[in-house]
């Protein structure tokens, strides 16, 4: 029951504030729109203005309480608004755009840990120098390099230099979008350069983590006991190295995919993958308030929910925990 309150105490502060720096930011959606009627279609300003009013159904005079209300009401009812640049409610732009986060973002975590586990493993099991020294490279490069830096320079070399990969949408336009392979197999063509530009940058963080714990468990009387036992590699390895190594790593793993989450706009912006951050990155360029606020409120339920999964995942996996 506490940990249900503070989480919903958490998001309750996250919303709160996510309203107050989002109510202070500078530019006005209404005066934006009324500048562009005025240089597209040369009406008087004051005219143009009430016609941006009407047209975005928004009144730039209410005041901040009571736009407060209306937000805090719109939350607890599950009226998130209506976009003032789409002309379509909130929720359903955020149905439609996190099955593409979430399809994106799982792939590329679920490739990257499973990945930097088993080399993670691998390289202390066989302490080599030469193997800890291009692991310790690869991470010098790829650990410092931003992930859109690594997404621009993979839609240069398999996008636009050979022509390999789309590097644009979450699916071709001649495609019939439904249960059906073709549709499949080009969704998953798309997300071949997304996922390779998370993965890239991410799976030496995993390998390094899982290498250091697997050391410290080789170090572990019992590891010395199964060998003089006599068992197996593969069975030290797996039972013995492995399952004890992977527990810390529980807790990042879901904590990792919710900062993802809210860190995915520069990489969907870039490849116009229609996900949360691509809208976040579109609600923020166009003054959009009722979008803004629609997406930075998902993305504090993913990260907060992220938080509470790998709480219980770690009492799941720690037969300590779970006998307490």
């Amino acid at each position: 029951m506490k940990k249900l309150l503070m989480t919903v105490l958490t998001i309750l502060i996250s919303v709160v504030v996510v309203f107050v720096v989002i109510d202070a930011m500078p530019g006005d959606p209404v005066d934006i729109l009324a500048g562009e009627i005025v240089r597209t279609e040369n009406l008087p300003y004051d005219q143009a203005y009430q016609r941006a009013i009407a047209t975005l159904n928004y009144d730039p005079n209410m005041p901040s309480s009571e736009r407060f209300v209306q937000y805090m009401k719109g939350i607890l009812t599950g009226n998130l608004g209506t976009s003032m640049s789409y002309k379509k409610p909130v929720i359903e732009i955020i149905k439609g755009a996190l099955p593409w986060t979430l399809l994106v973002l799982t792939m590329s975590l679920t490739l990257s840990f499973v990945v930097g586990v088993l080399l993670g493993i691998y390289v202390a099991w066989k302490q080599k120098k030469s193997i800890n020294a291009a692991l310790t490279v690869y991470q010098s490069i790829f650990g410092s390099i931003p992930d859109y830096i690594v997404a621009y320079l993979l839609v240069f070399l398999f996008a636009v230099t050979l022509g390999l990969l789309p590097s644009k949408g979450a699916y071709s336009s001649g495609v019939k979008p439904g249960f059906n392979m073709a549709f499949i197999l080009n969704v998953l063509k798309h997300t071949i350069l997304p996922v390779m530009s998370y993965f890239m940058t991410t799976v030496a963080t995993w390998t390094i983590a899982m290498r250091a714990n697997s050391l410290n468990v080789l170090g572990e009387d019992y590891i010395s006991y199964a060998n003089v036992r006599g068992l197996s590699n593969r069975r030290i390895l797996v039972h013995y190295l492995g399952r004890n190594a992977i527990l810390p790593m529980i807790t990042t793993l879901a904590i990792t995919f919710g900062l993802m989450f809210g860190g995915s706009p520069l990489i969907e912006n870039l490849f116009l993958y229609p996900g949360v951050g691509y809208y976040l990155t579109m609600a923020l360029s166009r003054r959009d308030f009722p979008l803004m606020q629609g997406m930075f409120f998902i993305i504090i339920i993913m990260v907060v929910l992220s938080s509470l999964l790998a709480e219980f995942l770690y009492k799941v996996l720690n037969p300590r925990l779970r006998e307490r």
